[in-house]
């Protein structure tokens, strides 16, 4: 969401007409701007990215790491059974 001393840029984008009529009624509901429904639905948007990127990377390294885990149990057996 937007702050008073948020620095924005206007742009001008084209939507299909039922999007428009969409973006106008939940702006009416909520009484807030046009903009600032298309502005709260982009930031929602990047937060599911940016959360799915996330989960993404957070899975590849889980992944890495119980690799690496079960290398260095391995080895640390080997040196064990070695010696004893």
């Amino acid at each position: 969401m937007q702050t008073p001393t948020a620095t924005v840029s206007k742009v001008t984008i084209s939507l299909p007409p039922n999007l428009l009529e969409f973006a106008d009624r939940q702006a009416q509901q909520l009484r807030i701007s046009r903009s600032e429904i298309i502005s709260r639905a982009l930031a929602q948007a990047k937060a599911a990215e940016e959360e799915r990127l996330a989960a993404e990377g957070y899975r590849f390294y889980s992944q890495e790491a119980s690799e690496f885990a079960e290398a260095s149990a391995r080895a640390f057996a080997e040196v064990l059974n070695h010696a004893g």
